[in-house]
């Protein structure tokens, strides 16, 4: 930049004389003066930004003497019998063999990963922690004292405030369930049983939430891990006190069994017994079940069979009684009543599905029955195999009897034929497929159905003189179903299409018919790792030769890859098919082609681009990239977006080391910014290129390689000059001048964390772009270099703080390299005057100009002079008054908004209350409206 300013006719001799200052700012506290005022929240008040529900208030529990005697009489009445052997009741070695279950019993363990991988959603989840309610008694209660104290410890305790967690995904919040199950596990270590129950108890309320339905077995899963653990933790405490100093008996009694782990058990079942709400209460009490046996309680398991009535939901139901099947097995198999009674009280309520309530819940979660209905499966056939385990044959006649009385009963009898010994069902085969006929197709497929009784039969060899009238029944449900898709039928249809197209060159004249084909293919195969396996697929595509016919299927086919791929692959077979597939696409282009149609193919190419990754192999995506370069050097956009790729790479490589490189990432980081340097030249269009030379620069500054940074700017620089006046956008001419004052602006923020070059002079890159500013050929009557000088103002001053508004990690920027040093100080200053001493030359030359000039003079004088109040040190009394007298040059012809004067005024009358901003109430006296007359 020159530092004479040119002659002309002064309106103002002050104007003149500039001596720049910048004002000293401490970021920190502005920012902390300018956030909004916390109100604080008091203890019960919703938060202001929840949502606004409505919720049935229990009624306040009547704590009268008498009340409290029946609650816990009903609790525990006539059930500590201690002359009644528990042997009788619970498992033991005293059993028979029939009586244990054995080998052949298919654990929950097992069915456990098969249902987490199945019932999987893309909702958002939430988790609510709420204040428990506990029938404690009142102070006048007979109650002794040690009850009310095991009561009044939960009370006392601080976990029980309202907390929700909500928006989570799956992943976090199967993350958020096993944080609660190492709190559970760290609480109980650490002697904080009460809390370890608290966390049980909030885990219980969670499975009463149907809110995501879809994902209500996976939640089962996962919550019951927990009260399994805590189960485990119970029972392992009381047996380690219940023993002293002698060995217990492998068949003992409650008689066997001291006061003090008799004392224990009873306290955790008061704590149990004192909760309110059903489900937090039902489910540690059915992982009590096992610790029963150290007090000798009886009849547990039918009084929790009968307490699930109460359950309204049908799915949450369903599962708490899969969940009491399955401690039913642990503690007393030989139950078989219990067991039976659950399912038939299951089959008592099953119409509970087709509820209005149900209905409506349904369509609020836009959930199909068919969908809905397979929710249940998990939950059935659990409770069909502890039933029918080791079960006689009659009593799968008893279950046929009753699912035929029920309505819509596809779902059970699914059930039922997976339960039961393929022997018994192929037996009774015929009279299946008779209900079978039966059943509602809408709520449960038929095909399933049959699917169910033919792996029976499988097993199992029905009746002879039945095989043919089964195999008749079956077909006619089986050539219903639509969707016939096996890899190996299609592979031989197109054998078959290939042998009898290929002679004569025949396939040329049936391209539609080819193209039909695979268009139906593509309708059913969405796997592309299994489409591109089959043999002769690929050789079909190649009867495709001419170029058109060739480009359509190609473009079909990233169509349906695009839209159905959900996941990033690094499958090699889908990969190199479809760079093939690719290739076909842009190897079509040639000087003839219209841009739409380069367009449209850059998107698909750049949506396969997208969805491959190598993972943590960072060398291999850089590998892909340079292959693709060499592929695909035709289509710009696809350039632009390689080059973006390996940008994002280098970010992610900074992100896995956490920013501090190794030997080998630094090398491999430097790489990915010499693919940009190399790429971006051969892009066409100078704004593509100056902003990936922007954009790679910062992310090579971000990963500390300073010289790449540098040759990225100093490129950008370089390519100011040749920007044009006009560029086309979509089709139509327009000026530049906005892209080129963005892109600028942009550059400008940059540069503050910039370091200077060693070698360089003094903001070299600063001075390098404003001289190739002032060089540029701008429109005629443009003010676009002036509002470039006015923009470099507030990153000069940003220069001279102390510390800088911004940095980047690991980056020393002038602020370190300088230290404040007086000299640079110096430099920047003198560089401010110089710019601003520009400014006013053009003002000056703007108020000769009685016309457009003066409106043009009154704005930019006006944004210069929100430049100095905001960055300037106005406590200088020249720059005060150039200050002022750019605010009346703003107001000298009445062009300047007065709204946005008058917020200004405002806003500096605000700031001279500040501490070290008292200077401006004297300027803001010097400051007057006025407007045009």
């Amino acid at each position: 930049l020159v530092n004479e300013r040119g002659g002309g006719e002064s309106y103002d001799t002050n104007m003149a004389a500039v001596q720049w200052h910048s004002r000293v700012r401490a970021y920190e506290s502005e920012l902390r003066a300018a956030r909004l005022e916390a109100v604080p929240l008091e203890p019960g008040d919703p938060h202001p930004l929840k949502s606004i529900t409505v919720r049935r208030c229990p009624l306040q529990a009547v704590t009268t003497q008498h009340q409290r005697f029946y609650i816990y009489i009903y609790l525990f009445s006539g059930h500590f019998s201690k002359a009644a052997p528990s042997a009788a009741f619970f498992r033991s070695a005293s059993y028979v063999k029939e009586e244990e279950v054995g080998p052949d019993f298919e654990p929950w363990s097992a069915k456990r990963g098969e249902i987490l991988a199945r019932f999987t959603t893309t909702e958002k989840l939430s988790i609510v922690s709420e204040k428990i309610h506990w029938l404690a008694p009142s102070p006048n209660s007979t109650v002794s004292e040690k009850v009310r104290n095991r009561l009044e410890e939960l009370d006392d305790m601080e976990e029980g405030s309202q907390r929700e967690l909500l928006n989570l995904s799956q992943q976090d919040y199967v993350n958020r369930i096993e944080e609660l199950n190492q709190n559970l596990k760290e609480a109980w270590s650490s002697d904080q049983k009460v809390k370890a129950l608290k966390i049980v108890i909030q885990c219980s309320k969670l499975l009463s939430d149907t809110s995501v339905i879809q994902f209500y077995p996976s939640k089962f899963v996962l919550i019951t891990d927990i009260l399994d653990t805590f189960g485990r933790l119970v029972y392992e405490r009381i047996w380690s006190m219940c023993s002293d100093s002698r060995a217990m008996p492998e068949s003992f009694t409650a008689d066997d069994v001291n006061d003090t782990a008799k004392e224990t058990c009873l306290n955790w079942f008061f704590k149990i017994a004192s909760i309110r709400e059903l489900i937090p209460r039902l489910y540690p009490w059915q992982l009590g079940c096992t610790c029963h046996i150290f007090i000798g309680i009886q009849e547990t398991l039918p009084r929790l069979t009968a307490m699930i009535r109460g359950i309204g939901d049908p799915l949450v139901a369903v599962y708490a009684r899969a969940y009491l099947c399955r401690v039913g097995m642990e503690v007393a198999p030989h139950l078989k009543e219990s067991l039976k009674k659950n399912f038939f009280d299951l089959l008592a309520s099953f119409r509970q599905i087709h509820s209005d309530s149900v209905q409506n819940q349904l369509v609020l979660q836009r959930v199909e029955i068919p969908v809905y209905l397979t929710l249940y499966s998990p939950a059935i056939n659990w409770i069909l195999q502890c039933v029918s385990y080791r079960a006689p044959e009659t009593l799968l006649t008893e279950m046929m009897e009753r699912c035929k009385k029920l309505a819509n009963n596809a779902l059970l009898l699914n059930s039922v034929m997976w339960a039961f010994r393929a022997e018994f069902v192929a037996a009774r085969a015929t009279d299946f497929i008779g209900m079978i006929k039966d059943c509602d197709e809408a709520g449960f497929p038929k095909h399933l159905l049959f699917g169910s009784l033919g792996r029976s039969l499988a097993c199992a060899d029905p009746p002879e003189n039945e095989r043919l009238s089964i195999l008749n029944e079956a077909w006619k449900v089986i050539t219903k179903v639509p969707q016939i898709k096996f890899k190996r039928e299609v592979n031989t249809v197109l054998a078959d299409i290939i042998k009898h197209m290929t002679p004569d060159r025949a396939f040329e004249d049936a391209y539609p018919q080819l193209q039909s084909v695979i268009r139906k293919i593509l309708n059913y195969f969405h796997d592309f790792s299994v489409l591109f396996s089959m043999e002769r697929f690929l050789p079909f595509l190649d009867m495709f030769q001419k170029d058109s016919v060739r480009v359509d299927v190609c473009r079909s086919i990233m169509e349906v890859f695009i839209k159905h791929q959900q996941e990033p692959t690094r499958d090699p077979v889908i990969l190199n098919a479809l760079l093939h597939v690719c290739k076909t696409m842009h190897d079509s282009v040639n000087a003839l082609t219209l841009e739409d149609e380069k367009r449209s193919l850059s998107l698909l190419i750049n949506g396969f681009i997208r969805m491959v990754s190598f993972g943590r192999d960072f060398e291999q995506q850089l590998s892909f990239c340079v292959e693709a370069r060499a592929t695909f050097c035709n289509l710009e956009p696809v350039l632009v977006q390689l080059i973006h790729t390996v940008n994002q790479l280098a970010m992610e490589t900074r992100r896995v080391m956490r920013g501090n490189h190794s030997r080998k990432t630094a090398a491999f980081v430097r790489a990915c910014a010499a693919y940009s340097f190399i790429t971006i030249p051969s892009l066409t269009s100078i704004f593509s290129r100056l902003n990936l030379y922007l954009l790679s620069g910062q992310v090579a500054l971000a990963n500390q390689c300073l010289s790449q940074a540098d040759a990225f700017f100093k490129a950008a620089v370089s390519l100011l000059p040749e920007v044009p006046r006009s560029i086309t956008v979509e089709g139509k001419l327009r000026s530049s001048e906005a892209f080129l004052l963005d892109f600028i602006s942009n550059f400008l923020s940059t540069l503050l964390v910039v370091p200077d070059h060693p070698e360089q002079g003094v903001l070299y890159l600063v001075r390098g772009l404003l001289n190739m500013v002032q060089d540029y050929t701008w429109e005629e009557n443009s003010d676009a270099k002036v509002r470039v000088y006015i923009s470099a103002l507030p990153l000069l001053a940003a220069m001279s703080q102390d510390t800088y508004l911004y940095a980047i990690p690991k980056v020393d920027s002038n602020e370190t390299l300088y230290g404040g040093d007086p000299k640079f100080l110096a430099e920047v200053n003198k560089l401010c005057e110089t710019l601003i001493g520009q400014v006013l030359d053009h003002l000056k030359a703007l108020g000769r100009d009685e016309g457009a000039g003066v409106r043009k003079q009154g704005t930019l004088a006006f944004s210069l002079f929100g430049c100095l109040l905001a960055h300037g040190d106005l406590r200088n009394n020249k720059l005060s008054q150039l200050a002022v007298n750019l605010w009346n040059l703003s107001h000298k012809h009445g062009y300047c908004d007065t709204r946005n004067s008058v917020r200004t005024l405002e806003y500096i009358k605000h700031q001279s209350q500040q501490p070290d901003m008292a200077h401006l109430s004297e300027m803001a006296l010097r400051l007057s409206l006025q407007s045009r007359a």
